[in-house]
């Protein structure tokens, strides 16, 4: 028996404000609102069937549209979350560290291995609760990142440097039932290092 395909569109987040001091209601700045745009122009025509998508105010903001235009309602789930930040904050020293070892976390945040435990644990229920569906999942650029090395363990800290700075991306996972067919990246904006420019795929 054929098993039935599922497409899971993963959105990260467009440019939030990062000089926001709390994560959770971090808004996207006017240039990260303007660049959800490409988020909508490339799913209007993908028939999604569910939007699902971490809390966090930057994340639900750069897919609302879209689910809008879909006259859907965007189901959140906190496991979704980002990872929590510990006292060393971030910098390419950390990255390193954590993706050497994944279940180190500094003082007050999250390993590698936690992020992936609760992300994964919310994403194989959605996948179960919408086989045969078109859906949509808004998250982060780390949350992100455990998931497609929970389907690719040799993704690793490169690779999220890779992506770090695409804000917004989509990247498109196949299914055939439980099983990962096919993985494509489609769109993305890229911000250079302090906004000195910005470059556009499609």
């Amino acid at each position: 028996m054929r098993k039935t395909r599922t497409k899971v569109y993963f959105v990260r987040h467009a440019q939030p404000e990062h000089a926001w001091k709390e994560d959770r209601t971090r808004p996207l700045t006017e240039e990260g609102k303007a660049d959800s745009r490409i988020v909508l122009d490339f799913l209007k025509d993908k028939q999604i069937d569910r939007f699902y998508c971490s809390p966090y105010k930057r994340s639900l903001d750069t897919i609302a549209g879209t689910a809008a235009y879909y006259g859907k309602e965007i189901i959140t789930d906190e496991r979704l979350r980002e990872r929590e930040k510990g006292k060393n904050g971030n910098n390419h020293g950390m990255f390193q560290k954590r993706w050497a070892d994944h279940n180190y976390h500094e003082e007050g945040g999250e390993s590698i291995a936690m992020v992936q435990e609760r992300n994964m644990e919310a994403f194989d229920e959605i996948l179960k609760t919408n086989l045969g569906k078109n859906i949509v999942i808004g998250t982060h650029g780390t949350a992100l990142s455990t998931i497609l090395n929970y389907y690719d363990d040799s993704f690793g800290c490169e690779d999220f440097l890779r992506i770090i700075d695409w804000m917004p991306y989509v990247v498109e996972f196949d299914f055939e039932g439980t099983d990962l067919v096919t993985k494509t990246e489609h769109v993305y904006r890229e911000k250079v290092f302090k906004g000195k420019g910005c470059a556009d795929k499609a």
